[in-house]
């Protein structure tokens, strides 16, 4: 299937919104907590099931052993988000200092990833938290930067509020530069919308609205549920009718055409559209108005 990097200009649902995709997916799928300012899903969801020994920070060792060894230490550093064990977990950091010893390990991690996906047949969402720039260039350091290079696809998590627009619209063009650049192409970027009530009572901007505003595709919508996203963050008991919420409902559909998106991009990459000749474009060019006037 694919590797989808979610991501946000702010702090607005995007470890939600992960795991949600993750558990509502019809296919075997996979979380990896990479946000490199530490993960909440060990404490909150997780209830503290699993401790430090298990995790993320492991993987930075491994690496230098090579890539098998990398590839053992992820498959062990694994947990069941379900009793089958079709949705796994790859927790999160427990310090955000641990994120200087991640440098090389994101493209190596990003290798393992897309075999999962491609090889495997799994779904795998990455949780990359808040972007953070330096010269307008990804940091290094505070953001896992290798992986959305190599992503299959990038998605922005906006709230359709004024405030998360506003932060949005700071970033999405350094982060659109950065994929040409160094990535998949700005084309492999997207928005995830989180559509909730203003306090106002008003249902904020559409996801056209929203789509217009950032000149990028809206890929999926989910709608605010509190209770739920404090349940994925923090734990405790589940809400009630946590199993049929709309979250989870909405999560699956998404999680379906994200999945169409992606794989339609990766045949596009495959078999590129034939190049138009300059004598060619010329040619279509003077066809164009001729086909208007004869519809016409």
């Amino acid at each position: 299937m694919a590797v989808i990097v979610l991501a946000s200009a702010a702090s607005c649902g995007v470890t939600s919104s992960a795991l949600a995709l993750t558990l509502a997916s019809p296919r075997p799928s996979l979380l990896a907590e990479c946000d490199p300012k530490g993960g909440t899903l060990r404490a909150g969801f997780l209830q503290g099931q699993i401790t430090a020994g298990v995790g993320l920070y492991h993987l930075a060792a491994a690496e230098r052993v090579g890539s098998e060894a990398m590839a053992g230490a992820f498959a062990s550093h694994l947990w069941p988000l379900d009793e089958p064990g079709h949705r796994m977990l790859l927790a999160g950091l427990t310090d955000p200092a641990q994120a200087a010893a991640l440098g090389r390990t994101w493209s190596a991690l990003s290798d393992v990833l897309h075999v999962l996906a491609q090889e495997a047949g799994h779904d795998v969402y990455v949780d990359a938290g808040r972007l953070s720039f330096t010269s307008g260039l990804l940091h290094q350091t505070f953001t896992p930067a290798a992986l959305i290079h190599q992503a299959d696809l990038v998605v922005l998590v906006v709230r359709n509020t004024e405030p998360s627009l506003s932060l949005t619209r700071h970033v999405i063009d350094a982060l659109r530069a950065e994929l040409d650049e160094h990535g998949c192409g700005s084309a492999a970027l997207g928005l995830l919308v989180i559509e909730r009530e203003t306090s106002r009572g008003g249902r904020g901007y559409t996801t056209h609205q929203i789509a217009d505003a950032l000149k990028t595709p809206v890929l999926a919508a989910l709608p605010w549920d509190a209770s739920v996203a404090d349940y994925f963050t923090e734990g405790g008991t589940p809400p009630r009718g946590y199993g049929r919420c709309d979250l989870l409902r909405y999560a699956r559909t998404a999680a379906e055409h994200l999945a169409v998106v992606a794989q339609r991009r990766r045949v596009q990459q495959q078999f590129p559209a034939p190049a138009v000749h300059g004598q060619l474009a010329g040619l279509l060019q003077r066809l164009s108005p001729q086909r208007g006037a004869a519809r016409g």
